[in-house]
């Protein structure tokens, strides 16, 4: 497609984070738009022709797109799990765009899954200071509350779980989803009895759809949530919605042993994502989130 007035800007914008002249030459439709419009676009410059994935939306999401940004540094800086560079995130006081290293992917094999699994325990090893996280960011469309916290179970109950409840309260979902749901944060302390997690860097949000590899079968993951928390977490979401081939499993474990209590609390956590759906699209998360709180209160007695 011939790029439009705003592909120019964007490419304006990309030149001058780049300090190179380039100039848009086509622009072409991509998958990894579900909240965004996303975007390959082309553009010529001194040195050849130069590709680069772009997001774009209004004016207003331009938050979401600095967060995006802070999360993709902080894994990067990690050094384990490889992410797209950010060229640039910036305005033209109408739309709002997100700019990052173009990259051909391709799904996860064996092989590349096996890789993923043995760098993001490589990530979750690595130590760190408080749970939590310094600033707000979002998961999904969803505004995600953080701050720091030494405790993790109350920075989860607070900060993660009754915040989605509290959500639920104003979306006008079902009063018996959001009671059992508070009575669930009340008690959830028997999920943790003789387990004390560690403090990981996590990826946030780390469904299939999140993680991709070159090529070369180098793993990639994108889209994150960061925060500090139990690595428990990234597990859990790996789980929720399928899309990881076992070896990333396998090969996690055998680096970073999986604690024997992780299945109890795997619903728990990924209950956080069910809500968040629910609370976006409704429709049949609200039904799955009712049947996860009731699974989780039966467990816990």
């Amino acid at each position: 497609m011939r790029p439009g007035p705003l592909a120019q800007r964007i490419a304006q914008s990309i030149g001058d984070a780049l300090e190179i002249h380039l100039e848009a030459t086509a622009t072409e439709r991509v998958s990894g738009g579900c909240i965004h419009e996303a975007w390959k676009l082309s553009a010529e410059t001194a040195g050849g022709s130069r590709h680069f994935f772009v997001k774009t939306n209004t004016l207003d999401s331009k938050p979401m797109f600095a967060a995006e940004a802070e999360g993709l540094a902080a894994i990067r800086t990690a050094g384990c799990v490889g992410v797209p560079g950010t060229i640039v995130v910036d305005d033209d006081e109408e739309r709002a765009w997100l700019v990052l290293e173009w990259l051909e992917l391709t799904p996860l094999a064996p092989a590349s899954a096996a890789a993923l699994g043995t760098a993001l325990a490589a990530q979750h090893r690595l130590p760190q200071s408080h749970f939590g996280w310094e600033r707000d960011n979002f998961v999904g469309a969803s505004p995600q509350v953080n701050g720091f916290s030494d405790r993790w179970l109350d920075f989860w109950r607070d900060k993660r779980l009754v915040a989605q409840l509290r959500m639920a309260a104003r979306n006008r979902l079902p009063s018996k989803l959001i009671d059992r749901g508070e009575r669930l944060a009340s008690d959830c302390d028997a999920l943790f009895r003789g387990y004390e997690p560690q403090r990981s860097l996590l990826h946030g949000d780390l469904w299939g759809g999140n993680a991709s590899s070159l090529p070369d079968g180098t793993p990639v993951v994108f889209d994150p949530a960061v925060y500090v928390g139990d690595r428990e977490c990234d597990l859990a979401m790996t789980e929720l919605f399928g899309g990881f081939p076992p070896d990333f499993k396998a090969a996690y474990s055998t680096a970073f042993p999986i604690d024997d209590g992780y299945r109890a609390r795997r619903d728990f956590y990924n209950l956080y994502h069910v809500l968040n759906h629910a609370n976006l699209f409704a429709g049949g998360y609200v039904a799955q989130a009712g049947t996860v709180v009731e699974r989780l209160l039966a467990e816990i007695g």
